[in-house]
C-alpha cells in the first residue's frame, strides 16, 4: 500500500473534497482503484502528477523585500491570539486597533504588544467610526454563519444578527482601501455556496469589488502544517489598484523543521506544559508507528477504537494518528487530545505541548499565551498561521504601494 493513497489522503494533497473525487470516479474522469478487503477507493501516487500544474516560486531565491512607501495601518476584528496580526506586522503593516471578545486571547495580545489598542468587547457594542480615514486595511476572521440568500442581491441589513454583518459594518464605517476576510475552506460550500455569495453581494453594496475567493494551503507558505484558509479580498471601488494572492513556495517544511533547530527556527522547541492522553487512548496510540493511523492497529483494536466509524467507510486519517518527523503536521485543533483528531508526537505517546503547537503554527517562541493550558491550546488552534499571514501581508503592501504611486503621479500631473 506504500504506493497508494486513500481517498482522504489524495483529496488532501490535491485540494479537492472526497465527494468530488467520488463523482469524478463515477463519471470516469479520475478512476480510483479499490482496496481488496474493504473495497474503499484508493489512488496510485502517480495520479498526483496531473495536478502538479500549480505555479510555484522558490521563496529563498525570490524573496524580494517589499517595503511600505508610508506606514500602513490595520484594524483587526476577531483578532484571537494574534497569528494574523503578527504576520502582518512582520510584513511591515501596523496594527492600530484589535477587537477580541475572548478574555484570554485579548490578554495574550496585551501581554505581547502593550502598545496595541486591544478592544476587549463584543463587536456589536463597538462603533468604528473614529477610525474612518485612519486605517488602510480591515481584517477579520468572522465565523461562518448562515443567512437567507436566494439569488437576490443581498443587502447589508439582510445580514443583521450575524458576525459577518459586524465585519461589513466596520468596513463601511472606516472605508479602508482593502478589506480581508478569512475563514475555513468550508465557507465555499456553506449553504450550497449561498452564504459566500451573500457576503460578496454585501461587500459590493457597500462599495467594494471582491476578488475571486481563494483557498490558501499553509504548507506552501512556510508553514509545517496541512492547514487551509479561505481568503476573501475586497478593494474599494474608487481605487485603481489590484491585489494578487501570494504565490506558493516550492519548499515544504515538515514537523522536524517545526520542532528542531533549522531553517524555520534557530533552536529546538522550548519546554512547556501540555496535556496527556487518557490511559486507554495512550495504550492504543503506543501501537501506531510514526506517520500511521488507525489502519495500522490490529483489526480487533481498530473495531473497538473506531466503534461505529469503523463501518462508515472513508479514510478518517486523523483518527489515532501519529505524525512523522518527515511530514507536515495535520491541521491542529483547539483540543489536542479529542477523539478523531489525534495529533500524536512522533517519538513520545502524547499530544503536542503548547510550545510545539505554537511552533507548528509558526508563532515565534517569545510570543506568550495567557490563561490556563486549555485556553492556550484553543487560542493557538484557532489562529491563522503567522507565516501564511506574512505572505498575505506582503501582497497587501504591494497593493497599497500601487495606491501611493498613483496618488503621486496624479499630484505631478
Amino acid at each position: 500500500m506504500k504506493d497508494y493513497l486513500t481517498i482522504a489522503e489524495f483529496a488532501d494533497k490535491v485540494g479537492k473534497s472526497t465527494e468530488t473525487l467520488r463523482r469524478w470516479d463515477r463519471e470516469g474522469k479520475l478512476i480510483a482503484m479499490r482496496e481488496p478487503i474493504s473495497n474503499y477507493r484508493i489512488y496510485r501516487k502517480e495520479q498526483l502528477q496531473m495536478f502538479e500544474n500549480i505555479q510555484m516560486i522558490d521563496n529563498k531565491k525570490l524573496d524580494i523585500e517589499i517595503s511600505p512607501i508610508r506606514p500602513y495601518r490595520v484594524l483587526e476584528l476577531f483578532a484571537g491570539a494574534g497569528g494574523l496580526a503578527i504576520g502582518l506586522e512582520k510584513a511591515g503593516l501596523k496594527c492600530v486597533a484589535l477587537n477580541e471578545i475572548d478574555h484570554w486571547a485579548a490578554e495574550t495580545l496585551r501581554t505581547n504588544r502593550p502598545h496595541w489598542d486591544v478592544i476587549e468587547d463584543d463587536i456589536k457594542n463597538i462603533s468604528f467610526e473614529k477610525y474612518k480615514g485612519e486605517v488602510d486595511v480591515v481584517t477579520g476572521g468572522f465565523p461562518c454563519q448562515a443567512f437567507s440568500y436566494a439569488g437576490k442581491k443581498l443587502g447589508l441589513q439582510d445580514a443583521r444578527g450575524t458576525l459577518f454583518y459586524e465585519f461589513a459594518r466596520a468596513v463601511q464605517e472606516t472605508q479602508p482601501a482593502i478589506c480581508i476576510g478569512e475563514n475555513v475552506r468550508g465557507l465555499l460550500n456553506h449553504e450550497g455556496g449561498n452564504t459566500l455569495k451573500g457576503m460578496i453581494s454585501i461587500l459590493d453594496e457597500i462599495g467594494y469589488k471582491v476578488l475571486e475567493p481563494r483557498v490558501l494551503k499553509a504548507i506552501y507558505y512556510d508553514v509545517p502544517q496541512k492547514r487551509e484558509r479561505l481568503i476573501l479580498v475586497g478593494i474599494r471601488k474608487d481605487l485603481d489598484i489590484s491585489f494578487e494572492y501570494p504565490k506558493p513556495s516550492k519548499t515544504i517544511y515538515t514537523l522536524k523543521d517545526a520542532l528542531k533547530k533549522g531553517e524555520l527556527f534557530a533552536s529546538d522547541v522550548p519546554d512547556s506544559p501540555g496535556t496527556k492522553y487518557p490511559e486507554s487512548k495512550r495504550k492504543v496510540l503506543e501501537l501506531v508507528p510514526p506517520g500511521g493511523y488507525w489502519r495500522n492497529l490490529p483489526l480487533d483494536i481498530q473495531m473497538q477504537y473506531m466503534q461505529k466509524s469503523f463501518y462508515l467507510g472513508g479514510g478518517k486519517t486523523g483518527m489515532a494518528r501519529r505524525i512523522s518527523w518527515d511530514e507536515p503536521c495535520l491541521t491542529l485543533t483547539c483540543s489536542p487530545a479529542q477523539k478523531q483528531t489525534e495529533r500524536c508526537h512522533p517519538d513520545e505517546t502524547r499530544p503536542f505541548t503548547v510550545r510545539e503547537y505554537a511552533r507548528i503554527q509558526t508563532f515565534p517562541d517569545e510570543w506568550k499565551f495567557a490563561g490556563p493550558v486549555s485556553a492556550q491550546y484553543k487560542q493557538i488552534g484557532n489562529a491563522v498561521p503567522v507565516n501564511l499571514a506574512y505572505a498575505v501581508g506582503k501582497e497587501v503592501i504591494r497593493t497599497l504601494n500601487q495606491m501611493e504611486v498613483g496618488k503621486s503621479l496624479k499630484m505631478q500631473a
